[in-house]
């Protein structure tokens, strides 16, 4: 039976200080690599700024390699601020995935070496199509740099590669390019924290920011309430049919008139006066209860809930009606604290 040769093994085994050593060496090249770039930020990247603004059509990133895996991750992040991407292999594009591409469309294509023979054979497609393409390369006399409407140069010093092989500082600095592209469209947009929940829905920042009161409280029949002449055990029967350990005490219409929580019935019990039976709510609600509004976020009601030390909201309209009740429990659910 054949056997499975096994990983090369170091002829000494390093110790913790020269791993750390070894790891701090790459941090120091590829920070000075990413200054290195900073320093050449000039009219060619607003140029670029400037296509992505204008363009009617998308921005198509590609790239081959660890050069592709950078331009997939910066089409992801330039569609999650605002300018809409994709990422196409320029593999696939040779073989049909070109036909993603509109004429409307800019090309962001990446190749440290800018000599990539699968992007060099889309590019007479493109021009002819009547994209524009912007190019970041390490060389700002390569093919793809000379053929581009726009040039990004991201050389470096040094790769953070000691055998010079591997794409480190390289790929970093085509990273945080791409990062300060996607940074600079967001401000020129003034793109919000709204829209970047409107594009992430499922995440933290989505739920607190798009989650409406509305979304999460009770309605209808499940809001807890009494009129004002329910006696104190009757308020109680209805706090305990709809657990949310609280009732609103209303009027005909069903504006409010006051509270009567869990923490009300703790004090009614201390109080000697106070019959549970025959005493009227009103006597022991909390006048003017802490409310809020239905067209508000749900991560106000948690913030409300906070500052006030309280476990529980009725919601009210513009009329001071009672529409709804949450309790912390409701936000929980939800995920919004």
């Amino acid at each position: 039976m054949a056997t499975v040769p096994s990983p090369r093994s170091p002829h000494t085994t390093p110790d913790t200080s020269s791993l750390a050593a070894s790891g701090r060496r790459a941090f120091a090249v590829e920070i000075d690599a990413l200054a290195a770039v900073a320093d050449r930020l000039d009219g060619e990247f607003s140029a670029a700024c400037r296509l992505m603004l204008e363009t009617r059509g998308r921005v198509v990133c590609t790239g081959m390699g660890k050069s592709g895996h950078i331009a997939r991750k910066i089409a992801a992040t330039l569609a999650s601020t605002g300018t809409p991407a994709f990422y196409v292999h320029p593999g696939e594009a040779a073989h049909g995935d070109l036909g993603m591409i509109i004429d409307a469309d800019v090309v962001l294509a990446l190749s440290y070496s800018g000599e990539s023979d699968e992007i060099l054979l889309l590019l007479p497609v493109l021009k002819r199509q009547g994209n524009k393409l912007i190019s970041m390369t390490g060389r700002p006399q390569s093919s793809m740099a000379r053929e581009s409407d726009v040039h990004l140069d991201v050389s470096v010093p040094a790769e953070a590669c000691p055998l010079a092989l591997a794409p480190t500082s390289s790929t970093t600095a085509s990273l945080a390019m791409g990062d300060a592209l996607a940074v600079a469209l967001l401000e020129a947009r003034g793109f919000t924290a709204d829209d970047f929940a409107r594009s992430h829905p499922a995440g933290a920042l989505g739920r607190r920011l798009l989650l409406h009161i509305t979304d999460v409280m009770h309605a209808g029949d499940d809001v807890p309430a009494v009129g004002p002449d329910a006696t104190v055990s009757e308020a109680l029967v209805e706090m305990s049919r709809k657990r949310l350990g609280m009732t609103a005490v209303v009027d005909a219409e069903r504006r409010l008139l006051g509270l009567y929580t869990d923490g009300d019935l703790r004090r009614s019990l201390d109080d000697a006066d106070v019959d549970l039976r025959t005493t009227p709510i009103a006597r022991v609600m909390t006048k003017a209860p802490r409310t809020i509004d239905a067209g508000a976020l749900a991560v106000e009601a948690a913030q409300l809930m906070e500052a006030h030390k309280i476990s529980g909201l009725l919601v009210v309209d513009a009329e001071q009606r009672v529409v709804g009740a949450l309790n912390i429990h409701d936000l929980l659910r939800a995920r919004v604290v």
